[in-house]
Formats: structure tokens, C-alpha cells, sequence
């Protein structure tokens, strides 16, 4: 009886204890899968970090600093005051574009995602912000990438021993008589290079040259971005510090022209009358505006590839002067090269007129032209200035006329400035088909890396919201840059130049300055300027100055309510005109947008602006029916993501077959996150 009771109790024994060995084994399982669980849903979510912040440095430099700051700052520079406008651009760049600049970098390092996520995370009836961004961005990238296809077609034609445009072609016996009225470097860019139409009414066949550039340079964004940020990353190393080494071989040669001096004195003279002048408040905003992507989403697309300690603020204040800086030089370098040419031009101007006198005295009775017409070479451009004025203007030559022979009129180029004047100025060089090269290689390094940025500002706001696209990363790269293909053929039309003209005058202005106010109003008034400034501090693990406060606050949303103001009135007060070429005329004119163009480009306000109000009712619906949280729910906090595209090894989920392989990190009662290759710990809270 006693051993049967010993057999019992040891039976009873083995029996629990397998039982609890069962049950424990169970309980791991289940633990194993839960874990593996989550580390599967960890490494869904994960998104790409940058590999170094070098190459985050050169993205947001390469996106800042684009085909504007060598073509229109100078423009503007000159058109608007010289130096009084550098002055003015600088005040308005520390005013309002660091404190806008440097709150879009923040957003996107703190919430971890595209402009759709960071407004979402803020208030879900602010999700039309990114939206509207994203529209904005394409449109952008639709002309855009047709300024890089003309740069393409420059670069080809510059391998010729003698460029296409330095002289004339002929017809028959005779030069062509539009390129002889006008000058070669015109004739080959609207003649050759776009073929133009008089007007924006008559459409043309499409140019086959400027659709193969475009395609190629649609091929090379997309090759550049199917990886994300890690393909990017790498192409900044050259598309971004190309163009300055460009830029100081220029300068080196420009300075050393005859010329040079006149051009860069009459570039930096100030005049400060020009402050009184609303018109070019708004110009220079708007500069400011464009010069540094405010709006777009690359901004904060960038920045949220960032580990979350990152110095942002640093950031802002180091990538806005390399702009600053960076638009300085190029405008150094313009003008040397374009007081050269000009020079060069007002001087052989002075010869022909002189020539014409000299002959005109010598056969018929003049009175004294009190100058010596025979010694032109010795003859500067301040004498024949003082002579035209008391005595030229007043000549009465048979069959010729006496001109000015202004340096100053000379100077004067609008946005023709790369493909008109600069090109002719560089047909003048030693060796100008290397030059020619080299600064359109440059322009096109300059466009791309703003494409990219551009892109960006697309293509991570909806692979964050959006999974199927996030699974389909290069599908959806790859269709998004042939739709842009598709549609952008409408600017490789004869007309085309007159629609790349409406774009990028109407497309985006109005519609960033209304996204960069609900932005500035969302963080400083909606989620509160105090509350954003202590998420900085926290993050940064240091205090952010108070004057940000105020001009978030206060400076910024004044700034751009009158910038937005301007540009309206100008828009009411004016009716929009484009620049139209006369074939007959072989000359520029003014034309103005006929009614069905006037409707497209409101439309291209519309809906660019539409978004907005969009997600705004959307959201609204969805509260009233219950399928959203509200405002105070979903609050602000930090995106939940990792920062690297790659799990380390010491990192990975145990194989199914062994539950005892846990890596010790998961066994931690602790949220961990990934990045850029580094385990981070932190506890999760919501701010």
C-alpha cells in the first residue's frame, strides 16, 4: 500500500511539474510571438536614416541653393537697389526666414515624419497642409525638371568646337535676318533651343530635342531616388559641391576681365531710396521665401530622417548663411562675367558710332564735334558718355544713328540671364566651349539637387501615410516620375516657355505663402509656441532662445500676411502678362494672358490652396461621426519610428525553432528604437 501510495505521489509530481514545464513553454511561445510581433511591426515602420550628417548637410544645401541664386538673386540685386537690396535681403532673412526655416526643421527631427504627418500629429484638421505642400511640390516639379532638360540641351551643344551661338547662321546669300535683328545668342535660344511661338494661343508641335532632355532628365531623378535618402545621400556628394567649384573658377577668371570691376561697382552701389518702394519688400520676401524651400515639405522631409538629438537649431542658422553666402557669390560672379561683356559691347558700340561721325565729318561740313573722333582706342566709355550727352544726341547723320552706348543698359538682364546673356558673355573666353560646359554642368547640378529635394518633399509625406506605397517604394517613385513625364511634354510644346512662365510665377507663390502662414499659425497659436519651445528643449537637451516665441508668434505672421497681401494687389491691380518673342520683330514684348489662360493659372491656385480647407471639413465630418479623435486626443507627440533602413544583427527576432535565443535587448522592460544604426532607449511618454 505504501509503495503504491509513493508510486502515486511520484506520478502526481512528474505530472505537475511536466504540466508547469508545458505551461511554461507555452508562456514563452506566446511571449516569442507577441515579441516577434511587435519586432516585425518595429521593423515595418522603421524609416531610412541618413549616413552621416555630412550627407543630411549637403541635402539641405543642394535644396536651398538652386537655379535661383544664380539667375534671379542678380537679378533682383540689380534691378532692385544693388547693395540696398543685399542689405534688405539680409534683414528679412533674419527676421523671418531663419525663424520659419528653423521651425520646419524642428517639426520634421521632433514628430519623425513628412509634412502630411507632422500637421496630422499637431491637429488632425491641419492634415491639408501637407497635402497642399505635396501639390505644390509637384506642380514645382513639373517645370522644374523642364529648366534642367534646357540646361541638358546647353551641355550637349557646348562640345562643338565653335559654340551654336556665337555667330549667325546664314540663309542663301545672307545672314538669317531674325538672328541679325536680334543677336545669335537669342536667335539660338528661342530659334533653336525652344523654336517659340509669337504667343501663348498658338500651341506648335512638340519639340523633339527638348522631349528626349526631359525624359533624360527624368531618368536621372528617378535613378537618383529609388532608394530614398540612401541613393540621394550619395549624389549630393558631387550635385552639391560641384557647382562651387564651378562657381570659383569663374570667379577667378571673371575678375581678371576687362570689365569686371565696372560690373561688380555698379552691382554692389547702394541706393537706399528703393526701401520706400512696397514692390521691392515683396520681391525680396519672396526671395527669401524661395531661397530656402519654405512650404515645399523637403524642408521637413529631410530634417525627419535626423536622430532626434540632432542641433536643428544650428542647422537653420549654418544652412542659411551657406544660401546667403552662396547667392553673393554667383552674384560676384555674374556681374564680373557681364561687365565684361558689357564693356566689350558698349566699346565696340563706341567704335561704330565714332566711325560714323569721323566718315560723316570728313564728307560733309559738321560743326566741331569737340572730340577726337580718330582716336577711338584711347577713348573711355566716361568720355563717350560726356560727349553723347552735350553733343552726340544732338548729331544728325544721314542713314545712322548716333546711340548711348550705355555700360549701365548693357547690364540690365532679366531672367534670360544664364541662357541669353551669360552664354554670349562666355563666347567671348578663351577656350569658351570648355567654359560653356563647365557652367551648364553646373546649372544642371544645381537643378537636380533642388529636384531632389522637391521630390522628397512628395514622395515621404505619402509613403508615411500610406503603406501600400511605402511597400511599393520604387513602383511608386517610378510612376510618380513618369506621370510627371506625361504632363510636363505640355512644356516641350513651341508654346512651352510661355506655360514654364505661368507656372512658376502662379503655381506656387500664393499658394506656399497660405501654407507657410497656417504652418506658422498651427505650431505658435493652434499647438502653442511656449509648449513647441519645451519639446525643443527636451529634444535638443538644451534651452532654445524666447525670441522665437515672439517671432513665430507675432514677426512672422505679420511678414507674410503682407507679402500675401502684396502679391494680391499686384495680382487685382495689374492683369497678368508674359513675355512673348516677335519673329517678325526679332524682340521681346509684353502680352497679356488671354481669358482661357487667366482661368488655368487661377486654377493652379485653386488647387494647390484646395487641400486645406479639404482636410479641414474632412476631419470636422469625421469627428461629428465619431471616426476620429478630437483635437486635445490626438495632440501632439512624437512619431513612434526608427531611423534606419536596416535592423542590426543583435537586434533580430529569434528563429522560430529556438524561443531561447532571445537577444538580451528584447528581454528589457524598456522601449528601444534603432538609430542610424545605434540602439536608443528611452520611456515612452506622450508629450
Amino acid at each position: 500500500m505504501r509503495v503504491k501510495f509513493c508510486v502515486l505521489v511520484s506520478w502526481v509530481t512528474l505530472t505537475v511539474k511536466y504540466d508547469a514545464k508545458c505551461q511554461q513553454r507555452h508562456l514563452l511561445e506566446s511571449d516569442f510571438y507577441k515579441l516577434r510581433l511587435e519586432q516585425e511591426v518595429t521593423m515595418e515602420t522603421a524609416r531610412d536614416g541618413w549616413d552621416s550628417k555630412v550627407e543630411y548637410f549637403l541635402a539641405q544645401v543642394g535644396f536651398s541653393v538652386g537655379l535661383g541664386n544664380v539667375w534671379r538673386f542678380p537679378y533682383l540685386c540689380h534691378q532692385n537697389g544693388g547693395g540696398a537690396f543685399i542689405l534688405l535681403y539680409v534683414l528679412l532673412m533674419v527676421l523671418v526666414g531663419v525663424p520659419l526655416f528653423f521651425l520646419e526643421l524642428a517639426a520634421g527631427q521632433s514628430i519623425r515624419q513628412g509634412s502630411i504627418g507632422v500637421w496630422r500629429h499637431i491637429s488632425p484638421k491641419l492634415v491639408g497642409i501637407g497635402y497642399s505642400s505635396c501639390v505644390v511640390c509637384f506642380f514645382v516639379a513639373l517645370y522644374y525638371n523642364v529648366i534642367i532638360g534646357w540646361s541638358i540641351f546647353y551641355l550637349g551643344s557646348s562640345f562643338k568646337y565653335r559654340l551654336p551661338w556665337e555667330t549667325c547662321p546664314t540663309e542663301g546669300n545672307g545672314t538669317v535676318k531674325e538672328c541679325a535683328a536680334s543677336s545669335p545668342t537669342e536667335y539660338f535660344w528661342y530659334r533653336k533651343a525652344l523654336d517659340i511661338t509669337d504667343s501663348i494661343d498658338e500651341t506648335g508641335e512638340f519639340n523633339p530635342i527638348i522631349t528626349g532632355c526631359l525624359l533624360a532628365a527624368w531618368v536621372i531623378v528617378c535613378l537618383a531616388m529609388y532608394k530614398g535618402i540612401k541613393s540621394t545621400g550619395k549624389v549630393m556628394y558631387f550635385s552639391s559641391v560641384f557647382p562651387y567649384v564651378v562657381l570659383l573658377c569663374f570667379l577667378i577668371r571673371g575678375v581678371t576681365l576687362d570689365g569686371a570691376s565696372e560690373g561688380i561697382k555698379f552691382m554692389f552701389y547702394p541706393r537706399l531710396e528703393i526701401w520706400a518702394d512696397v514692390q521691392v519688400w515683396r520681391q525680396a520676401a519672396t526671395q527669401v521665401f524661395f531661397a530656402l524651400g519654405l512650404g515645399f515639405g523637403s524642408v521637413i522631409a529631410y530634417s525627419s530622417y535626423n536622430p532626434r538629438n540632432n542641433n536643428c537649431h544650428r542647422d537653420a542658422f549654418t544652412v542659411s548663411g551657406v544660401n546667403l553666402m552662396t547667392s553673393v557669390l554667383a552674384t560676384l560672379v555674374v556681374f564680373a562675367v557681364l561687365g565684361f561683356r558689357a564693356k566689350t559691347i558698349a566699346t565696340e558700340c563706341v567704335k561704330r558710332n565714332m566711325k560714323a561721325a569721323f566718315e560723316a565729318l570728313s564728307s560733309t561740313p559738321f560743326p566741331d564735334l569737340l572730340i577726337n573722333a580718330s582716336d577711338v582706342e584711347n577713348m573711355t566709355l566716361n568720355e563717350y558718355e560726356h560727349w553723347y550727352r552735350t553733343r552726340g544726341q544732338q548729331l544728325n547723320i544721314s542713314g545712322y544713328n548716333i546711340t548711348a552706348c550705355s555700360l549701365e543698359e548693357e547690364l540690365k538682364q532679366g531672367t534670360g540671364l544664364a541662357f541669353i546673356a551669360f552664354t554670349e558673355a562666355m563666347t567671348l573666353f578663351p577656350g569658351s566651349p570648355f567654359w560653356s560646359a563647365l557652367f551648364f554642368l553646373m546649372l544642371l547640378n544645381l537643378g537636380l539637387s533642388t529636384m531632389f529635394g522637391t521630390m522628397a518633399g512628395i514622395l515621404t509625406p505619402l509613403t508615411d501615410t500610406f503603406k501600400t506605397l511605402r511597400n511599393h517604394k520604387f513602383l511608386f517613385t517610378a510612376c510618380s516620375c513618369a506621370v510627371g513625364f506625361l504632363i510636363g511634354l505640355m512644356f516641350t510644346q513651341r508654346c512651352g516657355n510661355y506655360f514654364v512662365a505661368m507656372f512658376d510665377d502662379y503655381s506656387a507663390t500664393l499658394p506656399l505663402i497660405i501654407v507657410v502662414i497656417f504652418q506658422t499659425f498651427s505650431v505658435a497659436w493652434v499647438y502653442g509656441a511656449d509648449r513647441f519651445l519645451e519639446d525643443l528643449k527636451l529634444m535638443l537637451d538644451r534651452p532654445v532662445p524666447v525670441v522665437y516665441k515672439y517671432m513665430w508668434k507675432y514677426v512672422c505672421p505679420v511678414a507674410m500676411l503682407g507679402l500675401l497681401g502684396a502679391s494680391l494687389l499686384k495680382m487685382i491691380l495689374e492683369r497678368p502678362t508674359y513675355i512673348a518673342w516677335n519673329r517678325e520683330k526679332a524682340s521681346k514684348e509684353d502680352l497679356p494672358y488671354p481669358g482661357w489662360a487667366l482661368a488655368v493659372l487661377s486654377m493652379l491656385i485653386v488647387v494647390a490652396f484646395l487641400p486645406v480647407p479639404i482636410g479641414f471639413i474632412h476631419s470636422l465630418l469625421l469627428e461629428r461621426l465619431g471616426q476620429s479623435p478630437a483635437d486635445a486626443e490626438a495632440g501632439y507627440m512624437p512619431c513612434a519610428t526608427t531611423d534606419t533602413d536596416q535592423t542590426p544583427l543583435d537586434t533580430l527576432p529569434p528563429s522560430a525553432g529556438d524561443p531561447s535565443s532571445f537577444s538580451p535587448l528584447l528581454e528589457e522592460n524598456q522601449d528601444t528604437h534603432l538609430q542610424n544604426g545605434h540602439i536608443e532607449h528611452f520611456q515612452s511618454s506622450a508629450v
